[in-house]
């Protein structure tokens, strides 16, 4: 028997930057219009860096935002700086906005664990970025069961795709998520593939929102190229949470304009017509243009932000190349609390070997 239980869904503005509800009180901020506006346009050109950065072999494989940049802004918007964020590989322009500084982006990226180490100390208990599929699911429920044993009104913000939306520990953790009424907002990136798999073939639900009737709790979908509606909802959602009122799943419907990752050849599985078609519901040039109708952005802020953007991205990079190497000997250090025995000899001979050559530990 076919689900028949309604899922809400909203948009806020279409494509053309035209409103399609009565808009919320808070659109009269115009700070924070022209802030989500910013934070998209960054990511994105940092986005083209990082791939640029990756195919001359500066940094390995990275994981592109483009047409999914209005989801993270939102989101980093959304959250307060006492709650926590779980995010996964595609959460670029969320960590940004929380204090995550760009260099350190590419130290992750690049394979330093000094990317995860961030000197920001506002953003020293959220998670690092999570590449197993979904596990990350499960630590938020972890962090959220910690607020409330502790009886803080704060709320975990947790991310994924929609191929993590069929994995256990995402169902898993809808289902405690639920059963505890944590305070937990479970934010799903629909960005129809999951890797080469398409949307239609990666589950039978109607929605993915669906899937958190099972667990008890509200699921909604949103138009995940408006970033106005997506932050409408998510803000919702969190405030929900604070309030004790348990977790929310709330799906945002996009499309992953470039590939999974620069690993990834997108070409091989799906159309050019298909791709074409997306670019016309991007998330950028809708939100330009509510701004331009609205009088609240001009040719000249725009040649100015671009400005701004290529030197931060610059200094970022430079930054980046210029860090010194890290210690050779620290790969032992950061998987165990005590090291066991036989890797403490390893490590003792690494480290004879390095002081042989100079004592420096950096190699």
């Amino acid at each position: 028997m076919p689900l028949t239980v309604q899922i809400p869904y909203t948009r806020l503005i279409d494509d053309h930057g035209q409103p399609q509800a009565d808009l919320p009180a808070w659109i009269d901020d115009p700070q924070l219009l022209r802030a989500f506006y910013q934070d998209m346009v960054l990511v994105r050109a940092f986005d083209q860096k990082c791939v640029a950065l990756q195919r001359t072999g500066q940094i390995g494989t990275y994981a592109s935002t483009l047409g999914q940049e209005a989801i993270g802004a939102a989101v980093g918007h959304a959250m307060t700086a006492e709650d926590v964020l779980i995010p996964y590989y595609r959460d670029t322009s969320t960590q940004l906005q929380r204090g995550v500084a760009m260099h350190e982006i590419l130290l992750y990226w690049g394979g330093d664990e000094r990317g995860s180490a961030w000197e920001n100390p506002a953003v020293a208990e959220d998670f690092p970025i999570c590449v197993p599929i979904a596990t990350q699911a499960c630590h938020a429920c972890g962090v959220a069961s910690a607020f409330r044993i502790r009886q803080q009104a704060r709320v975990a913000v947790t991310t994924c795709g929609d191929g993590a939306t069929s994995k256990g520990d995402f169902l898993e953790s809808l289902n405690l998520a639920g059963v505890w009424q944590l305070p937990v907002v479970f934010v799903v990136n629909n960005n129809q593939w999951a890797i080469s798999v398409p949307r239609s073939l990666q589950t039978a639900a109607p929605t993915l929102a669906h899937k958190a009737l099972a667990a008890g709790i509200p699921g909604e979908q949103v138009d995940g190229n408006d970033v106005l509606a997506v932050y409408d909802r998510v803000s919702q959602a969190i405030q929900r949470a604070r309030a004790g009122k348990g977790a929310t799943l709330v799906e945002c419907v996009t499309y992953r304009l470039g590939d999974h990752t620069t690993a990834d050849d997108a070409s091989r599985y799906r159309s050019a017509d298909e791709l074409n078609a997306a670019w016309k519901h991007e998330p950028i040039g809708r939100l330009q243009r509510f701004l331009h109708d609205h009088g609240l952005w001009d040719e000249q802020q725009e040649q100015q932000l671009q400005r701004d953007i290529t030197e931060r991205i610059n200094d970022a990079v430079e930054r980046f190349r210029n860090m010194p190497p890290s210690d050779t000997a620290a790969a032992f250090d950061y998987l165990y609390a005590e090291l066991p025995a036989q890797y403490q000899a390893q490590r003792e001979q690494l480290q004879a070997r390095l002081d042989a050559r100079g004592g420096t530990g950096h190699e």
